[in-house]
This record gives structure tokens, C-alpha cells and sequence, in this order.
């Protein structure tokens, strides 16, 4: 194999590994938070991701849209917000707001949700990636974390595995030469 090759293999493997260690770290960073703090939805930096698991919001945003998520100073009516309702995420669009107090409804809802503080807003919905959800809501289960441990560990070992092989037939045939120059 030539070396620009094996450089290539050797990059393309380093930056697996950075993915399935980031997919792997915020897998248990989310975990600590919805384990210890309670917090559904953790923002690093003042950033989040959701999943919309309903379709509450048709026709903005669909089932399986993920939703990226920005923590905001102030909001504003018609905003469409990520909270926390108890133990679940909300994505909703704001329709009033009186003081403290916000009155938020899914587009495609006939009723406006209980009135919230704005301090359950977790941030300003300001992007979407349709079905993105999906492949989130399969790496977030214990199927997907299973199968990207199985990936990482056989994008290791495969490798090193195909060596080692390599460098036993070589010493076999080493071995054979020996026995045959011999006499054997």
C-alpha cells in the first residue's frame, strides 16, 4: 500500500474517532444533566438541539425535524421557543407574553398551551433540519450508542487485525524458506 494511501486511511480514521468521542461525550453530558440537574435539554454555550416529536407545528416544522435551539436575552410573540414542560420538551410558537408570563401554541393546535415563565424557555428556535431527528433520536437510544461503540471498536481493531495477519503469513513464509534452505 502506498504511503500517501495509508495517510489518507490514518486521517480518515483519526477523524472517525474525534465523531464517535464527540457523539460519545455529549451522549454522557446529556445523560449528567437529565440524571442529576433534571434538565432535559442541557445548552452548552447558550446552544441546544431538539427533536420535534409531534406534529403540533405543521406545517413550520415536522415530526423528525431537528431543531436548533438559541438561548435568547428577550423573546418576542410569534417566536417559536423550546421549553421544558416537567420531564418533556415543548416546541411552540409564542403567542403572548404579559410580564413573566408566556402563552405559547403549536400552529397546528386548536388551544393555547397553560401559560409558563419565560424562565422555562430554553431558547429561540432558529434553524430546522428536516428528519434529522431521526438519525438523533436512533444515536440518542441504546440501540445507536451500542452500534457506535461496536463501529468505533471495530474501526480499530480491523486494521490492526489485517496486520497482524499480514506479519504472520510473512513469518510463515520466513519459516518455510528457513526449512527449506535446510533441508528439511
Amino acid at each position: 500500500m502506498s504511503k500517501k494511501k495509508s495517510k489518507w486511511k490514518s486521517i480518515g480514521r483519526t477523524v472517525i474517532l474525534i465523531v464517535i468521542s464527540l457523539i460519545i461525550g455529549l451522549k454522557l453530558y446529556n445523560w449528567n444533566a437529565k440524571t442529576l440537574a433534571g434538565n432535559e435539554m442541557p445548552m452548552p454555550f447558550g446552544w441546544g438541539v431538539s427533536v420535534v416529536l409531534s406534529g403540533s407545528m405543521e406545517p413550520a416544522l415536522s415530526v423528525d425535524d431537528l431543531v436548533i435551539v438559541h438561548e435568547q436575552s428577550s423573546y418576542e410573540t410569534d417566536d417559536i421557543v423550546v421549553y421544558q414542560d416537567g420531564g418533556s420538551l415543548v416546541v411552540h410558537r409564542i403567542i403572548s407574553i404579559d410580564g413573566d408570563e408566556v402563552i405559547t401554541q403549536g400552529d397546528a393546535n386548536n388551544i393555547a398551551d397553560d401559560s409558563i415563565s419565560l424562565s422555562d424557555i430554553k431558547g429561540k428556535a432558529v434553524a430546522n433540519i428536516p428528519f434529522a431527528g431521526a438519525a438523533v433520536r436512533f444515536l440518542k437510544s441504546s440501540t445507536g450508542f451500542v452500534l457506535i461503540l461496536v463501529a468505533a471498536i471495530l474501526l480499530f481493531e480491523l486494521p490492526y487485525m489485517r496486520e497482524r495477519k499480514k506479519a504472520t503469513d510473512e513469518q510463515e513464509k520466513i519459516k518455510e524458506e528457513i526449512r527449506r534452505l535446510k533441508g528439511e
